[in-house]
């Protein structure tokens, strides 16, 4: 990341034209203090209303989102939030634990939201405004990159549009905040590390509020996904870095150390909390995952060749520049003339990306899906940060160290695919094919039912060189940034707008006619809700979701009786047989069915007491 000041729009280019005549040099001056505010004010004004935009396109694409559909990950986060608030327990045990972070930041929702649906949608404009904030903080990215200002500006919406970071604003995830705590902390931990010293040696007072800055975000993100104990490490490695190397002195580190130590221990105890609310059984241990992985050869391999697989998705679906920005950030880490802070920012970015790739590789069961070997989401949070430093590349570097960077990134894409068919082979067309996991590819391969591995790398590869044409091509002072930035804008949006209407509302429809009990049921008098462990996971999230204000509880009837003190029990039902039979043995007095379906993902009854 360069930290040199980038030239001002101001500056006059080389063609400019001759000094003015003697009769324009004699007219009064402007005033010298009402132009500079001025220009504030208009980049004040281009910054709240492109927000805004942003804001208004995000809620636009999750306008027909009604009910969780990216399950369990949505129902443990809102069920998570909801108890938090006061509200009633929802048992998710043997499940993935969800955090509380991020649980924490949609509690609102619940102050304004009426029923299920309302909350629904209330955290869904909570994610808007958070994500939206993508646009400044992309735009400071690139100006430390010593982009044009009006370019930089520009290519920020560009990076705000991408799907990983505006799809996934229209679903209750952390994918919709994280992108933007990582990018918000790499600025902060810049200006922390890179911030002059005050005379005398010692540290200025300006980086003791960004390095607390930091800390503050990377403990956050640690309190809302297991992903940002990577962050975390890396940002500990960087503060241990700092302190051995005398960049920043011991009071300054003290300061952020003691930061982070209180703020994360604060995320481990609302974490806790937690716990006996949504897993009083425990949980699916992703923990002992890692060990086994890391302790056999077979491990090594699942892990290594998933992480690869994460890569190459990255790489095509930014269309190659996430890709550049990657071979970037590895050449300015082992460039001996980097300077010592950019260098220590270059390694991080790439623990990042190795530790949340491999990590979660570790830590992944095996669940027969193509998602398992090729996937974007879990690189979705510093996904961002490299496209704006690929664009960068785009935007700044000589001829010939774009064509050398373009075809370092192509090699890297194709190396990736090579790895995920040697490993996958023909499991990526066995295995169970979720379009959800694939928003950018199927719009390149234009097919959202079946996977295809080469016809998604040459799309991206396409996409790469089309953006290198479009600034070698055309003077990048005319139409070549504005080529580049369209076609980046329109690739993304087409990708958001395409998995909108054929992933995520086909979803929606779905779930709610498998699940949505509200028009046989007051769902407001229920006070608990008891579940069959039989029935389909997605079908049970999705009842304790519709009975929002009840006690969600789990049994499995083929050992246990219905607990008779729930006010709604839901059964598995067999088939070939009355709703009636559901009940085993014969449901007791004073319980009836009152309603039944049977559907794609399984058939259930559900019965109500009195």
């Amino acid at each position: 990341m360069s930290t040199r000041t980038p030239p001002d729009d101001t500056a006059p280019p080389d063609d400019a034209a001759p000094p003015p005549a003697p009769a324009a040099v004699a007219r009064p001056p402007a005033d010298p203090v009402a132009a500079p505010r001025a220009d504030r004010r208009r980049w004040a004004w281009l910054f709240v209303l492109g927000w805004a935009a942003q804001v208004a396109v995000r809620l636009w694409l999750a306008s027909g989102q009604t009910m969780p559909v990216a399950t369990p990950d949505e129902s443990g986060y809102l069920f998570a939030a909801r108890v938090l608030t006061g509200g009633p327990d929802a048992d998710m045990s043997f499940g993935t634990v969800y955090r509380g972070g991020y649980p924490l930041l949609l509690t609102p929702a619940f102050w304004i939201g009426a029923g299920p649906v309302g909350v629904y949608r209330a955290a869904l404009v909570i994610n808007a405004l958070v994500s939206a904030a993508m646009l400044p903080l992309a735009y400071l990215l690139l100006r430390r990159l010593a982009v044009r200002r009006r370019w930089s500006y520009v290519f920020a919406h560009v990076t705000a549009l991408l799907p990983c970071v505006l799809f996934y604003s229209g679903f209750v995830l952390t994918d919709a905040i994280l992108p933007v705590l990582v990018a918000g902390w790499l600025l902060l931990t810049h200006t922390w590390l890179t911030a002059p010293p005050a005379a005398g040696g010692r540290t200025p007072v300006r980086p003791t509020p960004t390095g607390a800055g930091a800390s503050l975000l990377v403990a956050y993100a640690y309190a809302c996904h297991t992903r940002g104990a990577i962050l975390l490490l890396v940002h500990a490695a960087l503060l241990g870095a700092a302190l051995v190397l005398r960049w920043r002195s011991w009071r300054a580190v003290s300061a952020s150390v003691l930061v982070l130590g209180a703020a994360t221990a604060a995320g481990m105890l609302l974490n806790r909390s937690l716990l006996p609310h949504m897993y009083p059984q425990g949980d699916n241990d992703l923990g002992g995952n890692v060990v086994k992985r890391v302790t056999t050869l077979d491990g090594w391999g699942w892990m290594l060749s998933l992480g690869t697989g994460q890569v190459w998705y990255q790489a095509v679906a930014t269309g190659g520049v996430a890709a550049l920005g990657l071979v970037t950030v590895a050449f300015l880490a082992v460039r001996r003339t980097t300077p010592g802070p950019t260098r220590a920012l270059a390694l991080a970015l790439l623990a990042i990306v190795a530790g949340i790739a491999f990590a979660t590789s570790a830590a992944l069961p095996v669940e027969y899906r193509i998602g398992n070997y090729v996937y974007g989401r879990y690189l979705a949070s510093v996904t961002p940060v490299l496209f704006a430093v690929g664009v960068a590349v785009l935007m700044r570097a000589s001829r010939r160290t774009l064509l050398w960077t373009a075809g370092a990134a192509a090699a890297l894409t194709v190396v990736a695919a090579c790895v995920v068919q040697w490993y996958a082979g023909d499991l990526l067309t066995r295995y169970t094919y979720t379009a959800y996991d694939f928003p950018e590819t199927a719009f390149l391969t234009w097919d959202w039912k079946a996977f295809h591995l080469w016809h998604a790398t040459l799309a991206g590869l396409l996409l790469l060189a089309l953006s290198v044409a479009a600034v070698l091509v055309r003077p990048r002072r005319s139409t070549g940034p504005l080529l580049l930035a369209g076609l980046l804008a329109a690739v993304a949006l087409a990708m958001c707008a395409t998995a909108t209407e054929r992933i995520a509302q086909p979803l929606v429809r779905a779930e709610t006619a498998y699940t949505d009990l509200r028009g046989s049921v007051d769902l407001t008098k229920q006070r608990s809700i008891a579940v069959d462990w039989n029935i389909w996971w997605t079908i049970r999230l999705s009842q304790y979701y519709w009975a929002w204000w009840s006690d969600g509880s789990v049994f499995d009837a083929r050992w246990t009786a219905p607990p008779q003190d729930a006010d709604m029990v839901v059964l598995a039902w067999p088939k070939d047989a009355p709703p009636t039979a559901s009940w085993p043995k014969g449901a007791p007095p004073g319980w009836h069915v009152v309603a039944s379906r049977r559907t794609a993902e399984g058939d259930w009854v559900a019965w109500l007491r009195g």
